[in-house]
């Protein structure tokens, strides 16, 4: 998702026997001490679209959307997945999949969830002039097409607690992408106005919106527990405030003066001081997300061999370990590959990485060869959205280009997350742009996939490698996880040659709570298990 310990899951291929993901989807979670009513405060960030599963892919309507809907399966704070409206998810051969659903789940307006509401919604999410964002996600489906309207074939209803599933090629660790947005079920009265029910999206999940309207655009968004929750995510608070700060320092004020209860990311001005700030409250720990910067192709410069020499250029002309040493204070570690260190097939060690160290000599015979194709003038300008506390490293990183290459180059910062992704998603960038992804379930895959493959829906700078998109297709068909993560690593290796993502670092999650909280717990995604935290009076 763009800005989540594990990867490609131990559901391998057996010799005989099925495979299947199966257990008990309701919960039994003995609420935490503390006012069960109370609201829990936690920062957030304005979504970019009405909330619609599967189109929301980003990281503010993300942490909103999987309060709001449950989905086949969710993940504990190890990644691990737990069976929620899912019965079992059952197959012999990984590609020919059975869904049985556990009953008495109803949507908040009292409609029941059967197999219709997933095998509609996900029907709607492939569809072509729908134009979800997170469409890419049903592509291994039989009957997906990514350039015309098509049903997916491959999805059938048996009855109101059962579907099948029929994939393209077997894929050993399909059950654990639905537990992802896209996945999520629809009521029916989603498809009157879907525009409208994003505004107002009715869900099945652990909260719901306090009223209509409880969406205040750029400010907030309300939500209180929905009673007739009975999964594995049974909150022990009353709801759930999402307040929509213009800037992490302003949010971090909050918590101080006891404004806001859980804030999930510090801001650079705090590193030093947020451990003695918040004695015991406070967190520094991996996570699934992965920070870089995109050189958008359809830029004069950057395409072709003369960009690919940039992009090599660029990439070694930063100095991540003194950028993540004295702007990040330990809390970031410099990349070596585009996934995450927390994610099962990270590599330290692969072909062409060298391209990711720092090199100054080497980066300006680059640069150099790069001139003698077209000469580069002008600014460099990386694009950032100031509600994200970017604004240091961004200095840091353009003040690195500058003095390594000799050229001009500067920050350009969007007042919101939302506003940066307008231009990227309208091809309206100038420069390069922030382009950081939290997992959105625990595989390589989807480090990958969503990001670089031909089309898909985060692909906003149109990269396109039929090597890479090949290698992927043979990753995510494997049988076995070492064969698969070996081809995801063989596509890595493609992408350290292509670049169309200058890797900087991994972050830690970095977050701080007040002392009226206790139960707060973050998860392999660096997103608070917000179910789990109560709030003294």
């Amino acid at each position: 998702m763009k800005i989540r310990r594990l990867g490609i899951p131990a559901i391998a291929l057996a010799a005989a026997g099925a495979l299947m993901l199966s257990g008990c989807a309701s919960g039994d979670a003995t609420p935490a001490e503390g006012d069960t009513a109370a609201i829990i405060t936690t920062n957030g960030s304005e979504p970019q679209n009405p909330l619609i599963p599967t189109n929301t892919t980003e990281t503010g309507g993300g942490k909103i959307a999987t309060s709001i809907f449950a989905g086949l399966v969710s993940y504990n704070a190890k990644g691990e997945t737990e069976n929620e409206v899912a019965k079992s998810i059952e197959s012999d051969d990984a590609q020919n999949w059975t869904v049985t659903l556990n009953d008495g789940w109803e949507f908040t307006n009292g409609e029941a969830v059967t197999a219709n509401s997933f095998v509609d919604a996900w029907n709607f999410g492939a569809k072509f002039s729908n134009a979800q964002s997170a469409s890419y996600f049903f592509d291994d489906i039989v009957g997906f097409d990514y350039e015309a309207d098509s049903e997916l074939t491959g999805l059938k209803v048996v009855d109101d607690s059962t579907f099948t599933v029929e994939l393209a090629s077997p894929e050993a660790d399909w059950p654990l992408r639905l537990g992802y947005t896209a996945f999520m079920p629809l009521p029916s009265a989603a498809y009157d106005d879907m525009e409208a029910f994003g505004e107002d999206p009715i869900g099945n999940g652990p909260y719901m919106l306090a009223k209509k309207g409880a969406w205040e655009h750029e400010v907030k968004m309300d939500l209180v527990t929905n009673p007739d929750y009975d999964g594995v995510r049974k909150p022990a608070n009353g709801g759930l405030t999402f307040v929509f700060y213009a800037s992490m320092d302003a949010a971090y004020a909050d918590v101080q003066g006891g404004n806001l209860d859980v804030l999930d990311a510090v801001p650079d001005a705090a590193f030093e001081s947020y451990e003695s700030d918040f004695p015991e409250r406070f967190v520094n720990q991996p996570a699934a997300i992965f920070q870089g910067f995109n050189m958008p192709y359809y830029l004069e410069h950057w395409s072709g061999e003369e960009g690919k020499l940039r992009r090599a250029a660029i990439s070694m002309s930063i100095d991540r370990k003194e950028i993540t040493d004295v702007i990040f204070q330990g809390t970031r570690t410099p990349a070596t590959d585009f996934t995450s260190p927390v994610i099962d097939g990270y590599s330290d060690s692969l072909k062409g990485a060298e391209v990711l160290e720092y090199n100054p000599e080497e980066a300006k015979a680059k640069w150099a060869e790069a001139d003698k194709i077209a000469p580069y003038t002008g600014t460099f300008d990386l694009a950032y959205n100031s509600d994200g506390g970017h604004a240091a490293w961004v200095d840091a990183v353009t003040n690195s280009i500058k003095n390594t290459l000799g050229i001009e180059a500067i920050g350009k910062p969007y007042p919101t997350f939302a506003a940066a992704l307008d231009d990227r998603a309208a091809d309206k960038l100038t420069g390069g742009t922030r382009a950081g992804w939290q997992g959105d379930y625990p595989s390589l895959y989807n480090f990958l996939a969503p990001l670089y493959q031909t089309g898909a829906g985060s692909n906003y700078e149109d990269y396109t490698s039929p090597e890479f998109d090949a290698l992927l297709k043979k990753g995510a068909a494997a049988s076995s996880v070492e064969d698969a993560t070996a081809k995801y690593q063989e596509a890595q290796e493609v992408l350290l040659a292509d670049l169309p993502t200058i890797p900087l670092w991994y972050s830690n999650v970095t977050g701080v709570w007040s002392e009226s909280v206790e139960g707060v717990v973050f998860g392999w995604d660096s997103v608070p298990l917000y179910s789990d935290i109560t709030k003294s009076e």
